[in-house]
């Protein structure tokens, strides 16, 4: 039985995920430059608490703490985000030696604690000054990427081989650029929206083609989208079409979809349900813009966390609304395991590439028992369902590489400040002691075992 449990693939890569603005604090530390959201953070009342990124867990002075906490984990890998104005205060031009030598600092120490990093690019943290120059409205936003791209590149593909572009273009380009609920604050007209979606997949073509001509050592390169996802209420041909259907479907003027971004960069177009909807609001591009678009990825990254379930009706797929007394994680998001397993059988049929989970978690209620301890027991079962349920995906046939969980520690969760907490570790963030819940030496168990532990019975 044991045997047959232990079905992830022999490289398979356990791992945790952070981005440089939640956790690095340092905002104007050897000569860092100011980002949109440290910018957002100035905002009265934009964040929870009017809380902001400014020291956060101070990764930034004590990332040799961190590493050696995820060492005593068993992490295999460390997916991170490289702040932008951290190292070219200005968005282009000058380089700041001293931010660029901390990530470097920090991957020389990854690797000699054994622990593999995965490099993200771009995780919200625009430069303020190029934002005053148009952000990613400006038509030379892929060329400030690209510069960008290549002084990373140049710095760490000696020793980096995994390579992530975008975090979640939904949420810094809409929630960013649409509602105004992230950074930069916007409230922007659909056109606008639009077109700064693409110059961003133009950004996203150019660091690619960059990172793919530049590196040093052999790149693995993919990005980290999310999007929006169903699975069937049963498993009957009816209901897998309509959980499909809905997950690909195109049904309003929004990017809380999964195909307007994900279908261009890996198919090389836009779809055409998209086109019809968005109509005029579409900006003009040419075919070369796609060739850009599209350059060839070697995984589907993507972020997980909720889906709902959906049915085949009598006129058409149907979404079923949650249960009085249904599970909610601390975000009031819904339990929901078979959405991950789901999204991956799916994302793999349709782009036919490798895939990797590159967030997966869940917010709860945490603090420190008078104990010492953290007995996130929520976050172990959560943890175990999803795991389960990707383990279901593999069997099925999907091609899954990895599984990176959100996230390392406490950190600042963005608009909602430090009210959310998704940390296997827990962080004070006045004393920044930093205390391991129960659910990262479970996790640690995980990694070790190649995820038998999380199929097994029991929560130990």
């Amino acid at each position: 039985m044991r045997d047959k449990l232990m079905a992830f693939p022999a490289n398979f890569k356990w791992g945790t995920a952070t981005a440089s603005y939640q956790i690095e604090g340092a905002a104007s530390q050897d000569g860092k430059g100011p980002s949109t959201w440290d910018m957002m953070c100035r905002k009265e009342n934009a964040i929870f608490n009017n809380d902001t990124g400014d020291t956060t867990c101070d990764h930034y002075n004590r990332y040799e703490e961190d590493v050696e906490i995820m060492k005593q984990m068993s992490m295999q890998a460390y997916r991170f985000s490289i702040c932008w104005s951290r190292v070219l205060p200005q968005g282009t031009g000058k380089v700041n030696e001293a931010g660029l030598d901390f990530y470097s600092r920090l991957v020389d120490k990854l690797l000699e604690d054994g622990i593999e990093p995965w490099v993200t690019l771009f995780h919200w943290d625009y430069p303020y000054h190029l934002y005053t120059r148009g952000g990613w409205l400006n038509p030379k936003s892929p060329e400030w990427f690209a510069e960008y791209t290549e002084i990373i590149v140049d710095k760490l593909s000696d020793r980096v081989s995994n390579w992530m572009t975008l975090n979640e273009p939904y949420c810094f380009l809409w929630l960013g650029h649409k509602t105004g609920n992230h950074a930069p604050g916007d409230k922007l007209g659909l056109e606008q929206v639009l077109l700064a979606t693409h110059n961003a997949l133009k950004s996203h073509g150019m660091a690619v083609k960059t990172i793919r001509e530049k590196a040093k050592k052999q790149p693995n390169i993919g990005f980290a989208p999310v999007g929006k996802s169903f699975y069937p209420q049963t498993n009957s041909q009816e209901d897998i079409k309509a959980a499909y259907e809905m997950t690909y479907s195109f049904d309003s003027p929004d990017l809380w979809n999964s195909t307007w971004i994900n279908d261009a960069v890996f198919k090389g177009c836009y779809p055409q349900d998209g086109l019809r909807v968005f109509g005029k609001s579409v900006p003009k591009f040419t075919d070369e813009d796609f060739k850009i678009i599209s350059e060839p990825l070697d995984f589907f990254g993507f972020n997980f966390y909720r889906a709902p379930a959906v049915r085949m009706g009598d006129d058409g797929p149907e979404i079923l609304s949650p249960k009085a007394g249904d599970p909610l994680t601390h975000f009031n998001w819904p339990l929901s395991p078979e959405g991950l397993e789901w999204a991956a059988k799916f994302h793999h049929e349709r782009y036919k590439l490798p895939l990797v989970v590159t967030e997966n978690g869940m917010a709860n209620c945490d603090w420190v028992l008078s104990d010492g301890t953290v007995r996130d027991y929520q976050r172990i079962d959560y943890l175990k369902r999803y795991i389960t349920a990707l383990h279901r995906a593999i069997e099925a046939g999907a091609d899954i590489r990895g599984y990176f969980v959100w996230t390392t520690m406490d950190n600042f969760e963005w608009a909602e400040g430090f009210s959310k907490r998704f940390g296997l570790v827990h962080v004070d963030y006045q004393t920044q002691k930093r205390t391991p819940k129960l659910s990262a030496w479970w996790y640690k168990k995980v990694a070790q075992t190649n995820g038998l532990h999380a199929l097994e019975d029991g929560l130990d």
